[in-house]
């Protein structure tokens, strides 16, 4: 009996995951009867209660926990990425919710924020102070957010915008410099790059069924789209970004060349944090952890994504790492995954498989870049189905596509109800 309430106070407390599948089988085994119900009753609301934790934990969507329900029914209405921004950003100022460069490169590398109580609410003296120490563009580098960490805010539109630089091939830099460069004059200025909030503020009011009458080509004016998320109002003060890009009294002009080197600059960074979270001061990672990367934005369950890694295992049998050059090299290429795609769905219409050369040559064709054949044997040995030396191109493409938009369109399939059916079925699927 004794040895019995050891068992029960072991699965339920020390690993209440197993809870489950601990009850059935108890309930099971006839010399359990003498056991009191409500001792069953008991443990299995602490196995629901756990389950329920551990799925919602993962599924919240703002920072807040106290909400009334007409906030959360204004909650259910916005997008991931809207979510996400809430969740991520831990400083408002005049009564408008604002990321720091620090909020952003956490936003794209880590599943939850930092713990934090409530958010910073700032002070004229703290945007003066984050205003003095901007550095200007020339100053610019592949450590401008680590530098700056919560020293500067960025607005929602703002994200977006830079979420956008993340996707962006070099080819597509003069595309996206051009959209700001409303007057075509080869330079924009700081009303010109103000224009992006306009345009992603009428985007918002119109996915919501908003009347929209204002022509967006005309230079933002001090009215402001209330969303009662302080989302999209027009700001009051200049963010980190406009310093940076137009200087302290916003007369300054961006040219190509200097938004070309930002948004290189801004890849290699979020890169680089990516890969040091792997390689620990080392100069590689390896072969599992680089799976690891490629996998981490997709929703997969428990055996899908062991499924890739044990195949990676039983492929790979000397491991060499791979360097952050063949890590940003391969990065660069998923940025162009749309071009290497149309190059592959000519091999797939011909029913023809794609080789490990074939593969090399269509990236080679896409991006003018080479991979490195252990590169590219390593992803033949995560994604290559069947072990005879051929790509599975649509599973491959559907994990880089989440890869590259960092989980955004997996996510928004997989959330409330269904998500935590999904998030009860792993947990009782675990090992005990």
């Amino acid at each position: 009996m004794a040895t019995m309430w050891k068992s029960i106070f072991r699965t339920f407390v020390i690993k209440p995951s197993n809870s489950f599948r601990y009850l059935s089988k108890l309930s099971a085994n006839k010399s359990n009867r003498h056991i009191p119900f409500s001792a069953i009753f008991v443990a299995s609301g602490t196995a629901a209660i756990y389950t329920a934790y551990q799925c919602t934990k993962s599924q919240s969507v703002l920072a807040y926990q106290n909400k009334s329900t007409e906030e959360n029914a204004r909650a259910v209405k916005l997008t991931s990425r809207e979510r996400r921004f809430i969740r991520f950003a831990s400083v408002e100022y005049d009564g408008q919710v604002y990321m720091t460069p620090q909020d952003f490169l956490e936003s794209v590398v880590e599943a939850e924020p930092r713990p934090r109580l409530k958010r910073k609410t700032l002070n004229a003296s703290d945007m003066e102070y984050m205003k003095e120490n901007t550095p200007s563009l020339a100053q610019g580098s592949p450590r401008l957010f680590r530098n700056l960490r919560d020293k500067g805010i960025i607005s929602y539109t703002e994200y977006l915008f830079l979420l956008s630089v993340l996707t962006k091939p070099q080819s597509g830099f003069r595309i996206a410099f051009n959209m700001f460069d409303t007057d075509g004059n080869q330079r924009v200025d700081k009303n010109e790059f103000l224009v992006m909030e306009k345009i992603f503020s009428h985007a918002w009011k119109g996915k919501r069924g908003l009347t929209i009458n204002e022509d967006v080509n005309k230079v933002p004016t001090e009215e402001y789209v209330d969303d009662e998320q302080g989302l999209q109002r027009r700001h009051a003060v200049d963010t980190t970004l406009i310093i940076h890009f137009f200087g302290p009294k916003g007369r300054e002009e961006l040219r190509f060349e200097g938004f070309r080197r930002f948004m290189l600059d801004l890849q290699t960074e979020v890169l680089e944090l990516e890969f040091s979270e792997f390689s620990k001061g080392l100069p590689t990672i390896s072969e599992v952890d680089f799976a690891k990367i490629l996998l981490r934005y997709t929703y997969l369950d428990t055996d899908e994504y062991d499924m890739y890694l044990d195949r990676l295992l039983d492929r790979i049998k000397e491991t060499k790492g791979i360097t952050f050059e063949e890590f940003y090299i391969f990065c660069q290429f998923l940025n162009n995954l749309e071009d290497f795609s149309i190059a592959m769905r000519m091999y797939t219409l011909a029913d023809h498989p794609i080789s490990k050369d074939e593969f090399h040559r269509a990236v080679k064709i896409c991006t003018g870049t080479s991979l490195s054949q252990h590169i590219v044997h390593t992803v033949f040995s995560i994604f290559d189905r069947d072990g005879d030396g051929l790509l599975s191109y649509s599973e491959f493409i559907a994990i880089m596509k989440d890869r590259l938009h960092r989980g955004f369109k997996s996510f928004a399939k997989n959330e409330g109800w269904d998500a935590f059916k999904n998030c009860i079925k792993q947990e009782m699927k675990s090992p005990m």
